[in-house]
């Protein structure tokens, strides 16, 4: 493949932590004819020139994942498990230059990023590695021909796929990339990983980290560039045997219809457009508090609950609360312990963010707090922002928006509550906020969503399934649902006559 010569610029220097800019394939760094810029969302800066592959990276990706499964498939689970263990610790190890790698490149918070995002990536890691160890089901019989017939025992395994190709978003670039990097390789596949082009760079340290723990070459791979000049290559790949990928609607049926081509298997976690239900007998100030971390991430959660659905005879008191709540968020440095929101990504998507907002405004919107950018940071800090007075069809109501802004609808009953929640085409997450457990459970039986929570929001647990429906998303993973996909389940029928005795 083309090839910058050795003395190329491959390296960039991030708060004085080097990260190679160069491709990771089959066990070493690899340049590309051309290069990409990456932006920081806190200024504006140039942070490096990124490696832009395209067919022959792609290429070359798939072939050493394809020539590295037989080894890495045959290894034991308990030496994987060693291997992931080692890459964990290694992510803590380096914890403070993750942390302010990503915070640099992607503009989420440091201090989430070391307390919370940074070791939940190692936690991956020791989870998923530990997890395929107690992975079984027990032996069953079956007799044919009746209970006195002839026995066969069934045996169910989940053997390794092959090579998977998995795309990962730039909102939490390193957290979702071990989310799925860490099973796949745990079932004893091999990876390929395109990370966003908005936010590349902790994906390079990952690989250094695993070359570091002893994963032999061509296991994990780590290709860069745009979807649009590398992705295909490599969802539609014949060698590729599994694709996950998270990210938005458009661009995963672009997937689908290139995975189609081999009928390569897909989970996909998509958009959302999540609703938080408050009931007249929630706790209004725990309400309120569910209600502000939606800001989270300058609102960059796909999880996020952005339609708050309030019933109509506490819709002013919630609405005060919140008022009071968002106005003490400070937005700034992420870098800064005070900062509670930092900035979006990338100027195009603050023009997405403000076109959505400012069209719901020309449709009748009010804006009740926020409605732009911040006169004073400029950049790419867009305020927290409150939106009511929306009809249920338009299309602030409808679209994910995938910023930091919230719209407000009141209900009369329950039954229309559902009714609001569900009228999305998405399905991703719910909250709901009530003090009556026997609502809960009657609202909670009936929202069409992946996760629900009850009072409170963004608890997750490795051992639970995570995914979507309609829309925003096609399968689950977590615990065993994770390896349901990573791998290929088979059933071994064993007649338990016709052994000789010295077999």
């Amino acid at each position: 493949m083309p090839q910058r010569p050795d003395t190329a610029v491959s390296e960039a220097l991030i708060a004085g932590v080097a990260v190679d800019t160069r491709h990771w394939i089959d066990g070493r760094r690899v340049a590309s004819a051309d290069t990409f810029p990456d932006l920081s969302p806190i200024d504006g800066s140039t942070l490096a020139r990124i490696a832009r592959g395209g067919s022959d990276e792609a290429e070359a990706a798939v072939a050493a994942a394809k020539a590295a499964f037989p080894g890495w498939a045959a290894t034991p689970p308990a030496e994987r498990a060693r291997v992931l263990h080692a890459i964990a610790d290694g992510v803590e190890e380096r914890l403070e230059e993750l942390a302010i790698v990503e915070t640099t490149d992607n503009g989420a918070l440091l201090r989430s990023h070391r307390r919370g995002v940074i070791p939940r990536a190692a936690r991956n890691f020791r989870f998923f590695a530990d997890w395929r160890l107690t992975l079984g089901h027990e032996d069953f019989t079956t007799h044919t021909g009746g209970p006195t017939g002839p026995g066969h025992t069934h045996h169910i395994s989940w053997d390794p796929a092959g090579p998977c190709v998995l795309i990962t978003p730039w909102n939490a670039p390193l957290m979702l990339a071990t989310w799925k990097v860490a099973p796949a390789l745990a079932a004893g596949n091999t990876v390929v990983l395109k990370p966003a082009e908005w936010s590349p760079l902790t994906a390079s340290l990952l690989a250094d980290i695993a070359a570091e723990a002893g994963l032999p070459p061509g296991v994990l791979n780590v290709v860069q560039g745009h979807g649009s000049e590398i992705g295909d290559d490599l969802t539609s790949h014949p060698d590729v045997r599994r694709i996950s990928f998270t990210g938005s609607v458009p661009t995963a049926r672009r997937i689908a219809a290139s995975a189609a081509r081999n009928l390569t298997p897909l989970s996909l976690e998509l958009g959302g457009k999540s609703p938080l239900l408050v009931f007249a007998d929630a706790d209004l100030e725990l309400a309120a508090d569910l209600a502000v971390e939606q800001f989270d991430n300058a609102g960059q959660v796909c999880l996020a609950a952005t339609r708050l659905l309030v019933e109509e005879s506490v819709a002013d008191e919630f609405t005060d609360r919140l008022l009071r709540k968002a106005a003490r968020l400070t937005q700034g440095d992420p870098r800064e312990e005070a900062t509670d929101i930092g900035p979006t990504i990338h100027p195009r998507q603050l023009e997405r963010i403000d076109g959505f907002v400012r069209r719901a405004i020309a449709a009748g919107a009010r804006v009740v707090f926020g409605g732009g950018s911040h006169t004073r940071l400029g950049g790419l800090y867009y305020r927290p922002t409150l939106l009511t007075d929306v009809a249920q069809d338009s299309e602030i109501a409808q679209e994910e928006v995938f910023g930091p802004v919230l719209t407000l609808q009141t209900f009369a009953d329950e039954a229309e509550a559902i009714h609001l929640a569900n009228d999305t085409r998405y399905g991703l997450a719910a909250t709901v906020a009530t003090g009556d457990h026997r609502r809960a459970e009657r609202v909670t039986a009936r929202l069409v969503a992946g996760t629900v929570w009850v009072n409170c929001f963004f608890v997750r647990d490795l051992r639970a399934p995570f995914g979507g429906s309609r829309l925003s998303g096609v399968g689950r993973e977590g615990g065993t649902w994770s390896f349901d996909f990573y791998c290929d389940l088979k059933n071994r029928v064993t007649a338990r006559e016709g052994f000789s005795d010295h077999g």
